[in-house]
């Protein structure tokens, strides 16, 4: 302390940063000097558990949570595979999209399934765990392998030793000598599960192989995840008993409360046997000098929207969610300011999006996925040891976001197409879908379509090949051009005039 305190002096004599001074509107500004880790260690629980209750009981942490989620996975972020030969590619597709439904060990679920509850697990707990289970041919799975998902509650933030040798463990996490993850210690049980009969505070090893940690770390050097709620937990329950008080007042308000007065105080009115009930059009009696008075409850006036719509702003902004998505409030918007708040948001999902999930979670899934179907024999890649890398190669696509107005975003995109700003692989892509597919799938609808004597492109457009205008174009050109021929026929000859 002593220390500190001739440090700050020092710091007061020579100026510098004001926000690092000590003065009066800093003196009670004490920042703890604490590494993340240890911040997590000593509270990572109490934040995790009290995000939870707020998803449980508060719509706008519910609201929040499924917000996110919805807009990260959408329909799911799917694989596109790279492989030149078309007819391996379909089959490898095909292979995965079958595997997709057996994915989760629960079975409730798919894998795009997963990948949503993975993304709301992280915004809640700050991060997730998925264990890869191998599984007998005997399952009967197209591919046998599955995952397992974990919560943060599974990994004890705890757990922290040395091991015999270069290894140690720190917060549940084994490391081997030069800091390399080596292996997952979990609870056999959930702290907090007392429906299950496991023996409370056993773990079991897991090698970091078998399991994928899926976290977004806000600091360097940081081992385990913060929830997104750790900058909003306060607001929000605070919010919600100001929100209760404030029903209660309206309550009591409602409620038709008399007070009776009585002229001699020294004789007090005799306690009655029973309450006195007012009802519609009744006549009450009163003795004489007797008075009737009702109580004034004091009233918010029109300071409770205001401070709501301020304070679920400074909620918003702490949990990086816009204020329509987190409320449903869409009154305060207009079109243009909307637009730019949803625009900042997707570019902060999209980076999650890659950076995250797609990184840590689907990259890591279908390397796994891959290696199992080959040697399970459940898919024939030939020369796939040698060439691990380019039959692993894919691209993840995710549901692409609708606008308010999509036709003129179509307009725009295919505006960039035919000035070659922009390829259709790459709007079909954004868009969430594989180029190769779509090209097929638009080529066997316009084979079966000339079988049938049928074409729905409507004439004019650039699905339209030039010379290809329809029967009907076709018609009235062949009388513009017999028109012509009429009128050449029709002209007279310039040298029988002369």
């Amino acid at each position: 302390m002593a220390f500190e305190a001739f440090r700050q002096r020092i710091g007061s004599i020579i100026g510098g940063f004001d926000a690092a001074q000590a003065h009066r509107r800093l003196r009670g500004f004490r920042a703890s000097r604490a590494h993340v880790n240890t911040l997590i260690a000593a509270s990572g629980d109490t934040i995790t558990a009290r995000a939870r209750w707020l998803v449980r009981n508060n719509g706008y942490a519910a609201n929040a949570v499924e917000s996110f989620a919805s807009n990260v996975v959408g329909d799911g972020i799917k694989p596109s595979s790279t492989i030149a030969d078309a007819a391996k590619k379909e089959e490898l597709q095909a292979l995965w999209l079958a595997w997709t439904d057996d994915a989760d060990a629960e079975g409730l679920t798919d894998f795009y399934g997963l990948q949503r509850r993975a993304a709301r697990e992280v915004f809640l707990s700050g991060e997730v765990f998925i264990r890869i289970r191998p599984r007998r041919a005997e399952d009967g799975l197209t591919v046998p392998l599955q995952l397992q998902m974990l919560p943060a509650e599974m990994l004890p933030l705890d757990m922290n030793r040395a091991l015999p040798g270069a290894g140690l463990i720190r917060q549940g996490i084994e490391f081997d000598g030069i800091g390399r993850r080596v292996a997952y210690h979990f609870l056999r049980r959930h702290p907090g599960d007392l429906t299950d009969p496991g023996l409370a505070g056993d773990t079991v090893r897991d090698p970091a192989a078998d399991v994928i940690h899926v976290l977004d770390p806000v600091e360097a050097g940081q081992l385990r995840g913060v929830s997104r709620f750790a900058a909003a937990i306060v607001k929000l329950f605070t919010l919600d008993l100001y929100d209760d008080a404030e029903l209660e007042r309206k309550k009591i308000a409602a409620m038709f409360a008399m007070f009776i007065t009585s002229p001699a105080p020294e004789t007090p009115l005799e306690p009655t046997e029973e309450d006195l009930e007012v009802e519609p059009g009744q006549v009450v009696r009163l003795d004489p000098g007797e008075d009737v008075s009702t109580p004034a409850t004091p009233d918010s006036g029109g300071t409770y929207e205001p401070f709501q719509y301020r304070t679920l702003l400074q909620i918003a902004a702490a949990l990086g969610i816009p204020y329509g998505y987190l409320t449903g409030d869409t009154a305060k918007g207009n079109f243009s300011n909307t637009r730019i708040s949803l625009i900042e948001y997707r570019r902060r999902i999209s980076a999650w999006q890659h950076g995250v999930l797609v990184f840590q979670l689907c990259r890591a899934v279908w390397v796994r996925w891959m290696d199992t179907a080959v040697l399970s024999g459940a898919l024939d890649l030939p020369g796939y040891d040698s060439q691990r890398r380019q039959y692993q190669a894919c691209a993840w696509l995710p549901t692409k976001w609708d606008w308010i107005d999509p036709m003129k975003d179509a307009s725009a995109e295919i505006l960039q197409i035919e000035a070659g700003l922009k390829s259709r692989t790459q709007a079909l892509s954004e868009r969430g879908y594989d180029a190769e597919q779509v090209d097929q799938e638009i080529a066997a609808e316009r084979k079966r379509e000339l079988s049938l004597g049928l074409d729905f492109r409507r004439p004019g457009s650039p699905a339209q090949g030039p010379g290809q205008g329809g029967a009907k174009d076709s018609d009235q050109d062949s009388d513009r051009d017999d028109e012509a021929d009429d009128s050449a026929d029709e002209k007279p000859d310039p040298k029988e005039d002369a």
